[in-house]
């Protein structure tokens, strides 16, 4: 399957979140966002307030609260992970691998950061 058509199918399986329900799911404490961009994008265009930093290559791994490297944050099977990358697409790539996982109410962010930026959600800014 080429990748267009496995991303298609694994965004057509995910509850995807808009940034503003995924904005509201944070603020009503149904979900942590997680933002796995490589450390140079968030510094060129910014970060989303209160989300964890996990790159993607490391993904599975900080978040599964069975590993031995897993973060803080990764208590149980149930939290609702939102993930966020730079445009949408990875994101739901990672979200399908961590239900795989068994992180079943995992998601991302539809348009990923640019949207967000775009819907004028906050937005930690580089060097201040």
């Amino acid at each position: 399957m080429a990748i267009d058509d496995r991303l298609a199918a694994v965004q057509a399986g995910l509850p995807r979140l808009t940034p503003v329900e995924a904005y509201d799911a944070v603020r009503r404490g149904d979900g942590i966002i997680v933002d796995t961009r490589p450390e140079y994008q968030r510094r060129a265009t910014g970060a989303v307030p209160g989300a964890v930093v996990v790159e993607r290559n490391h993904l599975e791994w900080r978040l599964d609260p069975e590993s031995g490297a897993r973060i803080p944050e990764a208590v149980s099977f149930g939290i609702r992970w939102i993930v966020i990358c730079e445009g949408g697409y990875s994101s739901s790539l990672a979200a399908e691998s961590l239900r795989e996982l068994g992180l079943l109410r995992s998601t991302d962010v539809i348009g990923g950061f640019q949207a967000w930026q775009a819907a004028g959600l906050p937005v930690d800014r580089p060097g201040g």
